[in-house]
């Protein structure tokens, strides 16, 4: 949680905060009412982008999977033709 700086001749003193349990459910209602803020900033994507998304991501590894698979059968073959 950022800390605002004071400005003026105590800039280099800190600023005293109470401490404790009062004070901690007061720092974490801050941050709950900050976040509640954050969230309603966030574009979350529709169905359509998240079926789209996932289709390129699957249809990727397929083609990784099998562009692996062939490098890894050729290899193989390369280093049994070496050592036989």
């Amino acid at each position: 949680m950022a800390k605002k700086k004071i400005k003026g001749a105590g800039a280099q003193q800190a600023k005293a905060e109470p401490t404790g349990i009062a004070a901690k459910l007061k720092e974490f209602s801050e941050f709950l009412e900050q976040s509640k803020v954050e969230i309603k900033k966030v574009v979350w994507p529709t169905q359509k982008e998240t079926i789209q998304t996932c289709t390129a991501v699957l249809v990727l590894v397929v083609v990784m999977s099998l562009f692996l698979g062939v490098v890894d059968m050729g290899l193989s073959k390369l280093v049994e033709a070496i050592l036989s």
